[in-house]
């Protein structure tokens, strides 16, 4: 079930990462001072009143950072390049977003920056059933003493309804913000069921996941272009194979951590984290002729925080110059890179000549199977058991962690609930080692397993 989104808009240093964490109650996002921190999107879910939303932090438009300007000189709140700056994030946030919260800064009052977004906000707003959606929030932030809150009167110029002055460091005012903000989101009704398994192709930009798409349908499907990030949104395929419904998610490539620009592409990103998050198998594509980058490790660590099964697919392989050792070589420079997914296998292939790529499906359906497996509690058990006596648990100060008895509570992804006499003995390598015995004898291949502790009361 899909959850309301909630973008935060604005200029640079209004505050928009204070209110982030503020709203998801975690730190999160990066604040500081200095204009312009804000580097990529970063999205987390909050609660207000029983109601469950995500919310997206943007990094704020600069009218002195866009391309085409002189060191030091700044644009004209005209200039062109600007208003496409603003004009792509304010779309954007309109297309993505149930509310958007456009933060202002009391402190400095309107500035033509704020105009330009009001207006462009005001224009792209559409009416259904009388309302304009989706709904717009005036918040000015830093509104810190009673002088502040009575002056966010001079923001109704703006045409944006009432102005809501708040303290996102404070947690003043905001309170009211969020009564308004939950009443207006939709109400989220019950999809219709699905029962395909979906696989999303996702990567970096440039990697060929739209043409592996193209391969792995047999037809264009979709746009294939060598230039990087050509892909915008999250383009969902059904299908059937060997009986069983399938639907593919093809998803605009992921930049690293301070390349994505503002704009389209950072919500391009977010349509493909939130493909990761509705996918039950995740392929993620490598690209052969650059082997592995910083960026391919931070997309994976999204599909494991999600804790989605993942299908490790090395493209291009046609471009590589090889020997007999030339397979092996690349599968141990993935497996020491890509540590933390050592469960999952390794595919070699080529979108362009199809080489291996039928095997691909058939490799996404057993990893979706596999990940279904429930391991019986009597036998989960005896695993445990076995596990103890090759090797002890851990001791601390004296004291030896024991493990009583465990269940799996959850097959999707597999979770187990271990109880014990104390978690805080447990070290991170004992249950390394615990998944490796389940992984023994229940391989999950591709699939993360989650081993909870829990404290068993005397």
């Amino acid at each position: 079930m899909a959850k309301p989104l909630v973008a935060l808009v604005g200029r640079p240093n209004v505050g928009k990462s204070t209110l982030f964490n503020r709203l998801i109650e975690q730190r999160l996002a990066v604040v500081d001072n200095v204009p312009g921190t804000t580097r990529d999107r970063l999205i987390a879910e909050a609660e207000w009143a029983g109601r469950v939303f995500d919310v997206v932090d943007t990094g704020g438009i600069d009218p002195q950072g866009v391309s085409g300007s002189r060191r030091g000189e700044p644009l004209s709140i005209g200039s062109a390049e600007f208003v496409e700056q603003i004009r792509q994030q304010a779309e954007m946030a309109i297309q993505e977003a149930d509310a958007v919260l456009f933060l202002t800064d009391a402190e400095s009052g309107v500035t033509p920056s704020d105009r330009e977004v009001a207006q462009i906000l005001r224009q792209l707003q559409r009416e259904e059933n009388g309302c304009l959606v989706p709904p717009v929030f005036l918040v000015v932030n830093k509104a810190d003493s009673p002088q502040r809150r009575l002056a966010a009167v001079e923001f109704y110029e703006l045409g944006l309804g009432e102005p809501y002055p708040i303290s996102a460091l404070h947690g003043t005012g905001t309170g009211d913000l969020l009564d308004a903000l939950v009443a207006a989101l939709p109400q989220v009704g019950e999809e219709e069921e699905d029962e395909s398994i979906k696989i999303a192709i996702v990567g970096k930009p440039n990697v060929g996941k739209s043409s592996l798409l193209n391969r792995l349908l047999g037809h264009e499907r979709v746009i294939v272009s060598p230039i990087p990030g050509t892909t915008r949104d999250a383009v969902d395929t059904r299908l059937t194979f060997q009986d069983i419904p399938l639907t593919l998610i093809d998803t605009a490539g992921i930049r690293r951590r301070g390349r994505i620009e503002v704009g389209v592409e950072k919500y391009s990103v977010l349509r493909s984290l939130k493909a990761i998050e509705r996918s039950d198998v995740a392929l993620l594509v490598l690209d052969a002729t650059s082997g592995i980058t910083a960026q391919d490790a931070h997309i994976g660590g999204y599909i494991l925080e999600a804790g989605k099964s993942v299908v490790i697919v090395v493209n291009k392989w046609d471009a590589i110059e090889k020997d007999s050792y030339t397979m092996q070589s690349f599968i141990q420079e993935i497996r020491q890179e890509l540590q933390f997914l050592d469960y999952a296998p390794i595919l070699f292939v080529s979108a362009k000549t199809g080489l291996r790529v039928e095997q691909i499906l058939p490799t996404a359906i057993r990893i979706q199977e596999e990940r279904l497996v429930r391991i019986p509690t009597s036998k989960l058990n005896q695993i445990l058991q076995e596990a103890i006596e090759r090797h002890a648990p851990p001791a601390h100060a004296g004291r030896s962690l024991k493990i009583f008895y465990g269940t799996q509570v959850r097959s999707d992804p597999p979770t187990f609930l271990v109880y014990v006499n104390d978690y805080r003995l447990a070290h991170f390598t004992y249950l390394r080692y615990l998944e490796n015995c389940l992984r023994e004898e229940y391989p999950y291949e591709g699939t993360p397993i989650r081993i909870v502790l829990k404290n068993r009361r005397s």
